[in-house]
């Protein structure tokens, strides 16, 4: 073989092989597709947060569900803050409260998948969710419509009600006692974002989208007389938050 024609297939040679090499480097280097840890369910390691899902499980093996509410601290407050409403609202429609504090949407896909919901036939469903969540607001909407799928196949015959991310206030605002409103921000905005696409789930057959945000807002602001942290309700503003819902509810639970 001539000089010219070895030096050819060298360089041939050489050509092929760091192709080769370089394409397998460029795909190992690839990012890889990010996972929405809004739809992965994980369950916290509170030990609190377990014992209360126990006591949920006792509870929903007791029967007479009338309806639940399911989410986050919000949600949790009727206990407390909210309880005086509770019982004038919703302890007489035998409804249950499956929210957790700190929850975001991936804790609640665990709860319904471990028997929060199971042997149960509600009327309604009212879920509110994702506050929690410091995802992009597609992937909060992701997680939320992950609940409702949930929710349709464990409990078919239940009416859902997807509530909108309450509004909330800056950090810096929350801090700050003597601001008694609070505006727009990036969380707030994000919220609002998700709740938007969630809206898009709605058949109003059993899917149903409700947005009482408004209700705790004067001038496009949250009014710390409604939520003293600008985020939780107070008493006034779990009733506030009952009136704005209750003519939805009535006609979901086929009240006259």
């Amino acid at each position: 073989m001539s000089r010219k024609l070895c030096a050819a297939f060298t360089l041939a040679a050489a050509t092929i092989l760091s192709s080769t090499c370089f394409g397998q480097t460029n795909s190992a280097n690839s990012p890889a597709k990010e996972i929405n840890t809004a739809v992965m369910p994980v369950a916290r390691t509170n030990a609190w947060w377990m014992q209360r899902h126990e006591q949920v499980l006792k509870r929903m093996a007791q029967g007479d569900v009338g309806m639940i509410f399911v989410g986050d601290s919000i949600t949790h407050y009727w206990e407390s803050r909210g309880k005086t409403v509770w019982n004038r609202y919703y302890a007489p429609r035998h409804a249950v409260n499956l929210g957790f504090s700190g929850d975001k949407t991936e804790n609640v896909l665990w709860r319904l998948e471990h028997g929060e919901v199971a042997g149960i036939h509600p009327k309604l469903a009212v879920v509110m969710i994702g506050t929690n969540n410091r995802n992009p607001a597609n992937e909060i909407a992701d997680g939320i419509q992950a609940i409702v799928e949930q929710l349709r196949a464990r409990l078919p015959e239940t009416k859902i009600l997807v509530l909108a991310i309450f509004p909330r206030g800056s950090y810096e605002d929350r801090k700050d006692p003597k601001i008694l409103e609070s505006g727009r921000n990036t969380l707030w905005n994000t919220d609002a974002e998700a709740s938007r696409i969630v809206s898009n789930m709605a058949d109003n057959k059993m899917i149903y989208y409700l947005d009482i945000g408004d209700a705790f807002l004067k001038n496009g602001k949250v009014q710390r007389k409604f939520m003293p942290d600008f985020l939780h309700p107070n008493t006034q503003g779990y009733q506030v938050w009952a009136e704005a819902m209750e003519p939805t509810i009535k006609e979901l639970m086929d009240e006259k």
